[in-house]
């Protein structure tokens, strides 16, 4: 990463502090074929990365018992070893792989237009830029549902596998899309799309919002430390590539762990409404529906641990996302850089 081509803004307290920041790189700027390639190889390995938590997220979420995060994993390892925490990760793969390529498409066309519109209409840069992060990743959301939602219902059902819920066993992912396809037709891969829709897009425009303030206020926190006189008095501070991705990783960890906080209960109803079936945790609703309302599933999980049973898994959600919005942003950033069209305007 190079800081030789930037932008001035003035995130410190007094007008005569500058803090030199990374170019912001817009959708124009890239090239789109290995913007794709990389994006899908460095994504992958996040996702690998970061899978296990998500498994011990969704454990905790459909079980009845009130067994810790650490509990829980040492059970996983000891009846189904350490591929237990790897429950359904093919599926997830194959299917994050274009939701992800949808999602950044989606991402990067919002925010170029948008904030290009916002700007036009007036309103002071950084007022833009959250407005347009914020409508970025709502859009984003919304596109990349429609692709997520199947592949979470499939690989979910096979994390799942092996915990109380035995009622149907999947021999691998085609297997379960094939199974629930033929029991539930289509609207069973579509299962909990509502709830999704309801969780992932606010999520994610609070999120890109929230990422695009704090950062603001992270340079502000850093320059007032940071920033030294040049020959002219000025003060200035011209931040190394390491300096960057901590202020863009400590921004993304603080974004991220609000938005869990804040949808934790939505995600918890939409996991157990993806998972669970009639005959699970006595969701028979009498009306030949397959799988519980949201209703039946609000009123379970308080019949069984209050109102805080709808933060079961948060210690694990709020790592996974505070680990995964460091990693994915800083991967982000990273990967528009590798991909820009014109390296040698970003290399000193």
């Amino acid at each position: 990463m190079n800081l030789s081509t930037v932008e001035e803004d003035d995130y410190g307290s007094s007008s005569d502090q500058i803090v030199h920041k990374p170019e912001e790189i817009d959708w124009q700027m890239l090239d789109k074929s290995k913007f794709f390639i990389l994006g899908a190889g460095l994504f992958s390995c996040v996702s690998a990365t970061l899978y296990p938590v998500v498994v011990l997220k969704t454990r905790q979420q459909v079980s009845s018992s009130h067994l810790s995060s650490f509990k829980t994993a040492v059970s996983i390892i000891r009846y189904e070893g350490f591929r237990g925490l790897y429950r359904g990760f093919g599926t997830s793969l194959i299917g994050t792989i274009p939701a992800r390529a949808v999602y950044m498409t989606a991402l990067e066309v919002t925010k170029s237009k948008v904030g290009t519109s916002t700007v036009k209409l007036g309103f002071p840069e950084p007022t833009a830029a959250a407005i347009a992060n914020a409508m970025a990743g709502l859009t984003a959301a919304l596109a990349a549902q429609v692709i997520w939602t199947p592949i979470d219902v499939v690989s979910q059902r096979l994390m799942v596998q092996g915990n109380q819920f035995r009622s149907c066993r999947y021999m691998n992912g085609i297997d379960a899309f094939r199974k629930i396809l033929n029991t539930d037709g289509p609207r069973g891969l579509y299962r909990g799309f509502g709830i999704s829709v309801m969780t992932y897009a606010p999520s994610n425009a609070v999120w890109w919002a929230s990422y695009s303030v704090v950062q603001r206020l992270v340079w502000g926190g850093v320059g007032s430390y940071l920033c030294k006189k040049d020959d002219d008095g000025v003060v200035v501070m011209r931040p190394d590539s390491t300096t960057v991705m901590a202020v863009q990783g400590v921004s993304a960890a603080m974004a991220g762990g609000v938005s869990a906080l804040v949808t934790m209960p939505l995600d918890t109803i939409k996991t157990r409404l993806q998972v669970l079936d009639n005959n699970d945790d006595n969701n028979n609703n009498g009306n030949g529906r397959k799988g519980p309302t949201v209703g039946q599933t609000v009123r379970n999980l308080v019949r069984e641990g209050g109102w805080m049973a709808l933060y079961r898994g948060l210690g694990p959600r709020w790592a996974s996302m505070s680990m995964s919005a460091t990693t994915m942003i800083t991967t982000y950033e990273l990967l528009k850089r590798l991909s820009t069209k014109n390296q040698e305007n970003l290399i000193r």
